[in-house]
Parts: structure tokens; C-alpha cells; sequence
């Protein structure tokens, strides 16, 4: 029997153990800006629609409940402005990071496909395509591919880890370039709320795709806009074909959402109050953390929107991270996400107020 772990690279963060140890030593203790995991409570409003469903004793649907599909599309209008979405065009998914994980296998992909993520990325992207034996190649640009084809492209705006954002013109060229082709693209935008000095548009925004969602995947969580990393809340959205596909697949494989978290995610979607008020916690975390890091020396590079500052200080990203952890602030190198960010680290905003005031008295003591 082949083991299919050792067709996947390393899990970084078990790579983490030394400094982690350091940081913890600190006489005032860690302060974890490392993996981005939310601290916050969820909000009462989700809590009790989980536990008003939690008398659930047969199997879920895998297509969701029609109140928690409803709830998805209305929310992506209000929130990003996405119209024209159907509510088969949506299937809520066990965390987006099970689904980036095993797209490429739910479609079918093979080893005579080809797979394009960014240049950095969230590391899952490779992955899923590992998984599927399927090649990958790390593109930002479509010069980059020349004559290629590739079956999916992944997008990611606002990045982990970069926070950058992918302008409407840089999206529409992709859109069009893809449709040329007939590449299917999925545009992972758990970040889409959290735009700071740029606004995120979705790849499903009709300025973006005039309407026409062939061809397009736009891949949301609720994880950081609703504190709901524990619940495994999230779902895909757009052309309706590809997303009955993965449907009838999911059917077979049994990936079904717990009823009583598809009520507590329908809740959420329903609620704007909360998210908007989980964006201003992480806003205020960023207004303070930002500047400390610069003053502490590091250069602040894109991070305009999303969940982290991506920060360097000119050299190996290991050697950052160390310096960091001296100082009891464990964080992520750089160098997870791709080879371009040898000389990063990536900062969380997902600490209490409590520790980040911690970390910038830290740098700035």
C-alpha cells in the first residue's frame, strides 16, 4: 500500500515546535500570531440558532437546507454586491479548507492536467493537487503560462498571506483569458469583508464577470468574518454546472454539514451586525499592531486587506521569527506559503486585545 503522505510536503506547522517553546518562555507569556486562529466569542445570535437545531437525529442534505442556501445568496448581495445568483449555485462545504483540498479530486483532475495557484498561497492549494496527483505550477500573471491550458486556476483576493488585492481590471483579464480556454476558476475569498485601504471585489461582482458566472468558483468561510473556525462553516458559490457536479460527488462521499451548524451558519449570514463588528476588532488590532512592527524595524509589503500583516526585516524569514519569539510573539515564516516569502513572516490579527497591546508594548518598550 502507497502511503499518500509522502506525496505531501511537511506539515509546516509542526516545524514550529523550537520557537513556539521560546515564546512561550516569556515571562509574560505567548502572544500567538502565528496559524490566525479566532479568539473571539461567537455572537449569541449564532449561538442559540445552533442550539435550537441541535435535536437533529436524521442525516443532513448534502445540498444544504433551502433557508441556509437562501441566506448565502442574499448575504453575498448585501455584503459584496454579488447578483444574479442562483440558490442551486450554492453548496455550503465542511470548512473551505476541505474543499481547496479536495477539488481538484471532486473534478476529476488527473495527472495530464494542470492546476495554477499564486506565487505565494495558502499552502492547501498544492495540496489538493498532490492529493489528486494532478501537476501545479505558482503563476501571478497569465504571461507566465504562455501556451498552457490549465483546468483550474485559483485566485485569492485578499491573499494569505500577502493581503493583497487583485484589482477589477486584473480580474476581468483573468475572467476572459480563462473563458477563452474553458479553464475553470475558483476564487478563494474567505478575506472578501476585511478590505482595510483597498476594496476586494468578488470574482462573481458583475463588474468583474458582467453577470455571467461560467466558469467561476468564488469560495467563502466563516471562519474570521463570524469566529465560526470551530463550527467548519463555509461554501462555494457561482456556476451552477460545476457546482451541481461537485454535489452529486459529495452525495457518495458523504460530506455533509451537521444540521444544527448549517442553522448556526444560516443565522450568521442573516446577521450583519456581528460581522460588522468582528471587522471592527480586527481593524482596531491592525491600527496598533501595524505601526509597532514598523517602528520595531520591519517593512510592511501590500497587507491593504484581509487577516494579516506581511512584514520583513531583510532577511532569512527563520531568522525573523526567532527575533520575534525572543520577544514571546510566535508568527508565521514566510517561507509556507511559497518561495517568495524567504524574507516574510506573516502576522496574525487573531489575538485578543489584551495580547496584541502585549506584543506592541513588546516592540515598543
Amino acid at each position: 500500500m502507497q502511503r499518500v503522505s509522502a506525496s505531501l510536503p511537511v506539515f509546516p506547522w509542526d516545524t514550529l515546535a523550537d520557537v513556539t517553546a521560546l515564546a512561550r518562555s516569556h515571562p509574560d507569556g505567548i502572544v500567538d500570531l502565528s496559524v490566525g486562529t479566532p479568539v473571539d466569542d461567537v455572537a449569541p445570535v449564532i449561538r442559540d440558532a445552533l442550539a435550537a437545531a441541535s435535536s437533529a437525529p436524521g442525516y443532513p442534505t448534502t445540498a444544504g437546507t433551502p433557508a441556509l442556501r437562501a441566506s448565502a445568496v442574499a448575504a453575498l448581495y448585501r455584503r459584496y454586491g454579488i447578483t444574479g445568483l442562483a440558490e442551486h449555485a450554492v453548496l455550503p462545504v465542511i470548512g473551505t479548507k476541505e474543499l481547496i483540498a479536495w477539488l481538484p479530486t471532486l473534478l476529476g483532475l488527473s495527472p495530464d492536467d494542470l492546476v495554477v495557484v499564486p506565487e505565494l498561497a495558502y499552502p492547501t492549494y498544492e495540496v489538493g493537487a498532490r492529493l489528486a496527483g494532478t501537476p501545479f505550477v505558482r503563476a501571478d500573471s497569465l504571461t507566465q503560462l504562455g501556451p498552457q491550458s490549465p483546468a483550474l486556476v485559483y485566485l485569492n483576493s485578499p491573499s494569505n498571506p500577502t493581503g493583497k488585492v487583485l484589482g477589477v481590471d486584473h480580474l476581468r483579464k483573468v475572467v476572459g483569458w480563462a473563458r477563452e480556454r474553458g479553464v475553470l476558476v475558483a476564487s478563494d475569498e474567505c478575506y472578501l469583508g476585511l478590505g482595510w485601504e483597498d476594496r476586494p471585489l468578488s470574482v462573481l461582482h458583475p463588474d468583474v464577470c458582467d453577470g455571467d458566472h461560467t466558469g467561476l468558483l468564488a469560495i467563502h468561510s466563516l471562519s474570521k468574518t463570524s469566529s465560526l473556525a470551530g463550527y467548519r462553516a463555509g461554501f462555494v458559490a457561482g456556476d451552477p454546472s460545476v457546482v451541481a457536479e461537485l454535489l452529486a460527488v459529495r452525495k457518495h462521499a458523504g460530506m455533509m454539514m451537521p444540521t444544527p451548524v448549517q442553522a448556526a451558519m444560516g443565522a450568521a449570514l442573516d446577521d450583519d451586525e456581528h460581522e460588522r463588528e468582528q471587522r471592527a476588532r480586527y481593524e482596531r488590532r491592525r491600527t496598533v499592531l501595524k505601526p509597532a512592527l514598523q517602528g520595531a524595524g520591519l517593512t510592511v509589503d501590500n497587507s491593504e486587506a484581509g487577516l494579516y500583516i506581511w512584514a520583513t526585516r531583510g532577511e532569512p524569514c527563520r531568522d525573523t521569527v526567532a527575533w520575534l519569539a525572543q520577544r514571546g510573539i510566535l508568527v508565521a515564516p514566510g517561507e509556507f506559503y511559497g518561495p517568495r516569502g524567504a524574507q516574510h513572516v506573516r502576522v496574525a490579527l487573531t489575538a485578543s486585545d489584551e495580547r496584541i497591546a502585549a506584543a506592541v508594548q513588546r516592540l515598543t518598550g
